[in-house]
């Protein structure tokens, strides 16, 4: 039987994104609702991953040990809720560095299922840009859409442009409540 993965956005889906970019733990917070949702995954015995593009790094706004403290925040946070992060993939590169790991190009996904030893075709990628619903088309996963972050400018355009409709959420918490209820709609 293969292994319950779930792969996550960062920004936008499990904290507060900004425009400027979180460059400290101190800017770094979560969704309401993120971590427990996150949590009631881990308990129906989800794997979850994030797969993050990160591209501050490249643009010097912080280096790889900021990252770091950023993440162990969150997985402090996280365990303070019963749950975890299994892995973290993330790109640090801007998109005119041509990278082969920068979403919507789907290596970070790929990555996670070789990681993982799963199929990603049942395995839900859930973010909040039109780039995550198109890597999760490029990686054969099944995209789902939360409005958090940039995820309520994404849903227009995808609703004028999709040819498929791509189930959507308001935030994380209500994406995982429809996929522990087996009632995700596409």
């Amino acid at each position: 039987m293969q292994q319950k993965l779930i792969i996550l956005d960062r920004d936008g889906v499990i904290n507060y994104d900004s425009d400027e970019y979180i460059k400290s733990p101190g800017e770094w917070r979560p969704i309401e609702g993120s971590l427990e949702a996150i949590a009631r995954l881990n308990r129906a015995g989800y794997i979850v991953t994030v797969a993050s593009n990160q591209s501050g790094i490249a643009r010097g706004y912080f280096d790889l040990q900021t990252l770091s403290a950023i993440h162990t925040k969150m997985d402090t946070m996280l365990a303070q809720e019963g749950g975890r992060i299994d892995a973290i993939f993330f790109c640090p590169h801007r998109p005119e560095d041509h990278c082969r790991c920068r979403k919507p190009k789907p290596a970070m996904l790929l990555d996670i299922g070789q990681r993982f030893n799963v199929s990603l075709e049942e395995v839900y990628f859930i973010g909040d840009t039109v780039g995550d619903m198109k890597t999760a088309y490029a990686a054969n996963a099944r995209p789902l859409l939360v409005r958090t972050g940039k995820g309520s400018k994404a849903e227009l355009i995808l609703n004028a442009e999709c040819k498929q409709k791509i189930p959507i959420y308001d935030d994380l918490s209500s994406a995982a409540d429809a996929i522990l209820d087996e009632s995700v709609q596409s």
